[in-house]
């Protein structure tokens, strides 16, 4: 499986802003934290887990995620293609993460706060 963006949406009107994902499946979910960076400059990089998914939303501002799938944990080769996904807070878009890739997680805007899900 690969990392795929579940779309969120947005609805305005006179009583405010509701923002929701009717498509993203939370069940399994068993543990929730968030990030903050400290600046846009900094690089939160390269983290990664063999057997745990992980779900990324970000809330306040955005985030510029890249992720390598590693075709080997104890050498893994130098040369492996990187996906990349912008994640912006006018929506509750949701990048799925599957097992077995590690991430680099950057804001791009100052006071940027990304939730993150994973299954252990």
């Amino acid at each position: 499986m690969k990392p795929n963006i579940t779309k969120g949406n947005n609805h305005q009107d006179e009583r405010g802003i509701i923002k929701f994902n009717n498509d993203f499946n939370a069940l399994g979910i068993k543990r929730i934290y968030s990030i903050e960076n400290a600046d846009t400059h900094f690089i939160r990089a390269w983290q990664g887990h063999k057997i745990e998914q992980r779900w990324f939303s970000a809330v306040v501002g955005s985030f510029t995620i890249k992720l390598i799938e590693i075709d080997n944990w104890v050498r893994p080769s130098k040369d492996l293609p990187q996906f990349e996904f912008i994640l912006n807070a006018e929506n509750l878009d949701v990048l799925y993460v599957p097992a077995g890739f590690i991430s680099s997680i950057r804001a791009t805007e100052n006071s940027s706060k990304l939730m993150v899900f994973a299954d252990f």
